[in-house]
């Protein structure tokens, strides 16, 4: 600890004998670029009452001040672990460092992103999952594409397949950074051209499951690598081929669940571990059979919305480390499909989707608590056949 006072406090009333004590009980938690930093006064002020205390940064030495605490310390880089020490200032001068506190790694705010569809299919949305409002635009996908699967990395936002403006299967993956507003840029291609594919992810590896491709219905699972650019590779088979599906993970299973087989709509909810490739395992069964629905996930449980069964509104859950069919969760605010998802660890958020009424409505729900959609805001742009991902899901 630094024994004498911080340049740029020396006054020509100085005294160190009349100095405050230094804080104590120094503890911080971590925000978004930023730390709130909490500790006890000092009981001796010293000579004069304390007129501010000063939270300094290690590494970075970054610093902010407040008359009490807590003391928020902001522009501190995402991902960085750091620590903090405090000191108290009266008019005699700058009392000593505190101890330091423990560390703490500030993270992004959860941000969700919803990205194609089938009006202006390039567009890219965002949202800040934990607040309510209307999106904001994003950027732009390298090229517009609809019935796209997306799914994402803490940092990372991958979207995959689908089916260019002339509605022509495509097998390209763009990706974007979650943090940073901007386009889209080539990432690879999935090994397979297919559209109306469902995507899910753990914090390294996405995951394509199902979709319509040249040879009708198909069972593929393709993964990449989400830190490092490069084409997919064969992961296995789902228990059924299928297309209109979608998918959420914890941070080791992916879930595959509903989807259109031939002329049928189904129930069925398949599992994988991520880690290990392989052909998926039978989970269970939706409450209601139904395709071109939308899923999202806490580390712990899968809800699945919307979709046509016909044109509904349901809501299920699972539990992803317990195979077993799924219950009722709720009601979303307007009955639609070909909707999107994505999630925080606490909040699932659904967007778009197809409805005579609107396609541009954004509904939430708290993930734990069983219950029906509250209204969020709007997309940018009312449409449906788009993908959404968040860097805070179930999957990181």
């Amino acid at each position: 600890m630094p024994l004498r006072p911080p340049a740029g406090f020396i006054s020509a009333n100085y005294d160190p004998l009349k100095n405050p004590d230094a804080p104590t009980g120094v503890s911080a938690s971590a925000g978004d670029a930023s730390a709130s930093v909490s500790f006890t006064a000092p009981t001796n002020v010293g000579g004069s009452a304390i007129t501010a205390y000063y939270a300094v940064s290690n590494p970075g030495r970054i610093t902010s001040s407040g008359a009490s605490s807590p003391v928020t310390v902001t522009g501190l880089s995402n991902g960085t672990s750091y620590t903090f020490q405090v000191w108290a200032l009266n008019s005699f001068g700058p009392g000593p460092f505190s101890a330091a506190s423990g560390s703490v790694t500030p993270v992004a705010a959860p941000r969700g992103l919803f990205g194609g569809g089938n009006t202006s299919g390039n567009t890219i949305d965002y949202i800040t999952i934990g607040t309510t409002g209307n999106a904001t635009d994003f950027g732009d996908l390298v090229s517009a594409l609809q019935y796209l699967g997306s799914c994402s990395s803490s940092t990372r936002g991958l979207f995959g397949g689908g089916s260019d403006v002339s509605f022509n299967r495509v097998n390209t993956i763009d990706y974007v950074t979650i943090s940073t507003t901007g386009n889209a840029t080539s990432f690879g291609q999935l090994a397979t051209a297919t559209n109306y594919t469902a995507a899910c992810s753990s914090s390294t590896r996405g995951v394509w499951g199902g979709g319509d491709d040249s040879g009708g219905d198909s069972n593929v699972i393709q993964y990449v690598t989400i830190a490092t650019t490069g084409n997919g590779t064969d992961f296995g088979d789902l228990t059924v081929k299928r297309y209109n599906l979608s998918a959420c993970a914890s941070t080791t299973r992916g879930i595959f669940g509903g989807g259109y087989s031939g002329v049928s709509r189904l129930n069925v909810i398949d599992y994988i571990t991520i880690a290990s490739t392989g052909n998926a395992t039978d989970f269970g069964d939706l409450t209601v059979a139904r395709n071109s629905l939308a899923s999202c996930s806490s580390s712990t449980r899968g809800l699945f919305g919307g979709g046509q069964s016909p044109n509904t509104n349901v809501i299920d859950y699972i539990t992803i480390a317990s195979v077993g069919n799924a219950t009722d969760f709720g009601d979303l605010t307007l009955a639609r499909y070909d909707l999107a998802a994505c999630s925080s660890t606490t909040r699932g958020v659904f967007g778009g989707g197809y409805n005579p009424a609107t396609f541009n409505v954004i509904d939430y729900v708290t993930i734990d608590t069983t219950g029906d959609a509250t209204d969020f805001g709007d997309l940018t742009v009312g449409r449906y056949g788009l993908a959404g991902c968040s860097n805070s899901h179930g999957g990181l």
